[in-house]
Parts: C-alpha cells; structure tokens; sequence
C-alpha cells in the first residue's frame, strides 16, 4: 500500500470521528447554555429554598450570601449583621421550561415587601429583601413586576425590597444547603415560630 493510498484510508476513518467529536461538543454546549441563574433574597435562605426548589423547571437552589463588602464571609459574620450582605438563594432554572416573569413572581408572593431590613421574625439588614437582577432585561421585568403590584393596590404601604445589581455570590455553609429536607422538624418549628406563614397569609390571601 502506498502513501498515498495510506493517507486518504486514514483521512476517511478519520474524518468522520472528527465531525462526530464536533456535534458532541456542540451538542454539551447547547445542553450547558439551556440554563440560567436568578438571585433574589428574602429573609432566611432555608425558605427561600423551599419556595423555589418546588417552582417548576428550576433545577438548583444554593443558600448563600450577596450584596455586600466582605469577601468569603461566614454565616457567623453575615448574621451579626457586619458584612453587609443579605442571605439570598442562587436559582439555577431552565428557561424553556419557566420564565424569569414566573420565578418574580413566586419570589413577591414568599416575602414581606413593605418592611425594610426584616423578614418576618428576623431583623436586620442581612434579611432585607432583594431582587438581584443580572442583565437591563432582568431589571425591567422586576421593575414591571414590582410596578404592577404597586397598581393593584393589594398592599397598603410601599414596597421596600430593593432592585439592585447582583454582586458576587457566596455559597453558605454545607449545612444550610437543603436545611428544609435535612432537618424538617428543625425547619417546620422555626417557620412557625418566625410566623412566616401568617403573615404572608395577611399579605397575599390564603395559597
């Protein structure tokens, strides 16, 4: 067999394999660009969790820390109230299967809106509520969102809950990442407690 003959056997095992590689990746590039994040914070992340880990089309949620000025901080750090930051919740969802509209809106019915630096029984800034938007497109549909609540007149104070850039975002610790299956009996006492259900009841009407 000549070098010629060689060279073009080896070009047509080749080259197929080649091309089969190439739609592989593009195939692995389309799946990984069939996903998109949220973040939003509302008052105790093991909560917010809850409320989103159940919408539909998401397909992760991590508890972690946004929106303020410490690197790396610890749950001990953002809880005295220091850092600046709120506890908030990385929403990963697929965007064929649930609108950005939809997760806004699940995100306004779970929070108290109209009282700043607290949610419900915790208090402080690092439970304010917040809509960290990413993109112009993501801050007009929570802008639109938060506009159409106000015209509806179903609250009778202003909204507080800030629109703001989203920042860097830091996982809390393992051990608040899925504290509500963890630890249900933990969890379902201090959502009582904290009278979350109430007042979102008093809020938005009965779910």
């Amino acid at each position: 067999m000549n070098m010629v003959t060689r060279m073009r056997i080896c070009a047509a095992l080749v080259l197929p394999m080649i091309l089969a590689g190439y739609l592989v990746s593009v195939g692995s590039a389309a799946g990984e660009s069939g996903s998109a994040k949220a973040f939003f914070a509302g008052g105790c992340f093991w909560c917010m969790e809850e409320v989103f880990e159940k919408v539909p089309g998401v397909t992760s949620v991590t508890s972690g820390y946004m929106g303020g000025r410490v690197e790396n901080p610890s749950y001990e750090q953002v809880s005295a109230g220091g850092t600046g930051h709120a506890e908030s919740v990385e929403v990963v969802y697929d965007p064929a299967k649930v609108s950005y509209t939809t997760l806004l809106d699940a995100f306004w019915h779970n929070v108290d809106p109209v009282t700043p630096n607290a949610q419900f029984c915790d208090h402080g800034s690092q439970y304010r509520s917040v809509i960290f938007y990413q993109t112009e497109e993501q801050q007009r549909l929570a802008e639109e969102s938060k506009r159409a609540i106000e015209q509806s007149g179903q609250l009778h104070k202003p909204i507080v809950t800030e629109l703001t850039m989203a920042s860097t975002f830091y996982p809390a610790e393992d051990y608040h990442q899925d504290f509500y299956k963890k630890n249900p009996v933990r969890y379902k006492f201090y959502k009582f407690s904290c009278g979350r259900s109430q007042r979102l009841e008093d809020l938005w009407g009965a779910s």
